[in-house]
């Protein structure tokens, strides 16, 4: 895959990827931005079916001041914009309503957008890396999506199979996963044993990456040392290990999820207290207890 989106970058052609729920869309779209002559401007993303119809199009194109009930003094500048010199993302593209894929069409034809409650238009410069998991062609046949639209974005169109269909990918989501969650979780792991990896290749993904990167989050937690071992998985139906292996696991995933928010809540506390005590007092816990839990989190 990562040939692949080398090959895309080099061209500077509007993109429509389609695939599964939770294949990674936007993680392929984030990859064609990062090694396209475009990589030091900005990527900008907007999953299409997560707002309302009516603020998406302000969302997309910004606003003037006083355009709306709502809308904030100063006006705001819409996700095009933000783009500018570089791309953005349209996810869930298939849900835009048919007025909007007009307004859509003009942006990819001409490269001018117009701000809600304004007459003044605007030149940019953006790529257009659009995805879906709908049938588009049914879409026009039922004339719910435009055929013009359609083949504006099909430029280059690019399918990302199911994770279940290219496991080899799975070792190196798993390193970049890694990496990402080692910082959000506070960890330092350093990479997953063989069985670890074999656990995950025999595995079908119905959630796709999505689902990949739960679980991964998971052993993450569980894991005490700096490698992720087979007693770390928890998969999200159930089939890593036996019934009874995994009701512990889970118990014990509850319990150190539990252990992590108040360790990461302690913290902040203490750091914003001259002293124990006076943390201890903002905590409704006693000075001893709050000596106990620091010695216990390493704090």
């Amino acid at each position: 895959m990562k040939n692949l989106a080398t090959t895309v970058a080099k061209i500077n052609s509007t993109v429509l990827i389609r695939g599964e729920s939770g294949t990674g869309k936007e993680l392929f779209a984030k990859a064609i931005h990062n090694l396209s002559s475009r990589r030091d401007n900005p990527f900008v993303a907007i999953n299409c079916a997560a707002l309302p119809e009516n603020l998406i199009e302000s969302e997309l194109f910004g606003y003037e001041k006083g355009s709306f009930t709502g809308a904030l003094s100063n006006g705001k500048e819409g996700l095009f914009k933000q783009a500018h010199e570089g791309s953005i993302f349209l996810d869930e593209i298939g849900e835009l309503s048919l007025p909007l894929q007009a307004k859509l069409l003009r942006v990819l034809q001409e490269g001018i957008i117009r701000k809600v409650g304004s007459n003044k238009e605007e030149k940019i410069n953006i790529r257009v890396i659009a995805a879906t998991n709908k049938n588009l062609e049914e879409m026009i046949k039922i004339k719910s999506f435009r055929e013009d639209l359609y083949y504006r974005l099909n430029v280059i169109p690019l399918y990302i199979p199911p994770l279940r269909d290219r496991v080899e990918d799975i070792p190196i989501l798993v390193m970049h996963f890694i990496e990402k969650l080692n910082f959000m979780l506070s960890k330092d792991i350093k990479g997953a044993e063989m069985e670890f990896i074999n656990k995950l290749l025999e595995y079908p993904w119905q959630g796709n990456i999505r689902e990949l990167q739960n679980v991964m989050e998971r052993a993450m937690i569980l894991c005490e040392g700096d490698s992720l071992t087979i007693e770390n998985l928890i998969f999200d139906l159930g089939s890593s290990t036996s019934e009874e292996i995994q009701e512990v696991h889970k118990n014990e995933y509850l319990k150190v999820t539990m252990e992590r928010v108040e360790a990461i809540e302690i913290k902040k506390v203490l750091n914003s207290h001259k002293s124990i005590r006076s943390a201890a007092k903002a905590l409704g816990i006693s000075h001893t207890a709050l000596i106990n839990k620091i010695n216990k989190y390493k704090l």
